[in-house]
């Protein structure tokens, strides 16, 4: 079988960490955020780290040349030798076109792009329910999974609040800009014949159960 590598795609609040990381344990496979990339190289203080701590400390968006190289870096560990699965990344079609170069240089290529959406009045009651413990980071869900006290921590006692990105009104601006910079790869990724829709309004595990039919059906037909 070709090696499996996976997009997982959506909109902020949807739920693809959630469903990327069930089946990366499922399959013992690496889960790639960019998130965690640049994480790890600031705090390893390698030269990538370095230049991108260089445009962030400046306010600026790291380029798309560099984001690739920090995948690219990741990705060429041996256990990324069976496949991978990237969450959040490609953000833009122009980053997954320098992926696509990069990954065929080794002859390898995305299999397929996972791609999760709710409508964006679930969105935002998801995200805007968020409640973080300032102690020790529990979270928790205003109305999902609210705590036994309203404000504290059940965990640690600490206090709960809501991040000031998960205010409704921030989810909106972080919506729009998911739809113009990242959107256009749901189209790009159909041309290219390896999108695949999920619904993702339903329950974690009912969705999961789809995308892991959907991936045995990928390794099989590879």
């Amino acid at each position: 079988m070709s090696k499996l590598i996976l997009v997982f795609l959506g909109p902020p609040g949807v739920g693809k960490g959630t469903q990327a990381a069930k089946l990366a344990t499922d399959l013992a496979l690496p889960h790639i955020s960019t998130g965690d990339l640049f994480r790890d190289h600031l705090k390893r203080d390698t030269e990538l780290g370095q230049k991108a701590k260089g445009y962030m400390n400046e306010g600026k968006l790291v380029p798309d040349e560099l984001v690739v190289d920090l995948v690219m870096d990741r990705i060429a560990a041996d256990d990324c030798n069976e496949g991978f699965i990237l969450d959040g990344f490609p953000r833009t079609v122009a980053q997954d076109e320098s992926l696509e170069k990069a990954l065929s240089a080794n002859d390898q290529k995305v299999s397929a792009a996972l791609y999760f959406d709710a409508p964006r009045e679930t969105i935002v009651a998801r995200i805007s329910g968020r409640r973080t413990c300032k102690a020790c980071g529990a979270m928790y869900h205003a109305e999902f999974s609210p705590t036994a006290k309203d404000g504290v921590c059940d965990a640690c006692g600490g206090e709960t609040y809501q991040r000031v990105d998960d205010a409704a009104e921030k989810v909106s601006e972080r919506l729009s800009e998911y739809d113009n910079k990242t959107g256009p790869l749901v189209p790009h990724y159909r041309e290219k014949g390896v999108l695949k829709q999920f619904d993702a309004e339903g329950g974690v595990d009912d969705i999961y159960g789809q995308v892991k039919a959907f991936v045995e059906g990928l390794k099989q037909g590879a």
